[in-house]
């Protein structure tokens, strides 16, 4: 969900220095994170970057002095609202992300967001927003 990074850490896709291509999965995430130009120009070249060029470049969401802090303030966060829509926002975008038409995608939200309407952990995040301290209910799979 959050990928973060130092600002001098240094990444790189090295498989090219060894006669490989990219594997364990980066042909599937970094179409999901950067343009094909960028993916192929660190691809072939092996090329070092920083956790500044990372965030610029879209591989990391945030370049941060502390990245435990900031992903334990971002959990934090995420913890206080419904995990029910914490959880069909994932789904949500794991469905509609890449490559598929709009309808689709259209068709998957509705379908959510009418499991959500009017359910207890939607009354509650609208009651918290008004002050109103209703606990929420653990989401059933």
């Amino acid at each position: 969900v959050n990928s973060l990074a130092t600002p001098d850490c240094r990444l790189s896709i090295m498989e090219t220095k060894w006669g490989l291509i990219p594997d364990m999965s980066a042909s599937v995430t970094l179409r999901e994170l950067v343009s094909i130009d960028v993916a192929k120009e660190l691809t072939m070249t092996g090329r070092i970057i920083t956790g500044q060029e990372a965030a610029a470049l879209g591989l990391v969401t945030r370049c941060v002095e502390d990245p435990m802090a900031e992903a334990h303030t971002f959990c934090q966060t995420i913890i206080e609202k419904s995990p029910d829509a914490v959880s069909l926002s994932k789904k949500l975008y794991q469905a509609t992300w890449i490559a598929v038409p709009e309808d689709y995608c259209l068709t998957v939200e509705t379908e959510l967001q009418k499991q959500l309407l009017l359910s207890w952990n939607q009354i509650a995040a609208t009651g918290r927003n008004f002050g109103w301290k209703i606990p929420y209910f653990e989401r059933k799979k």
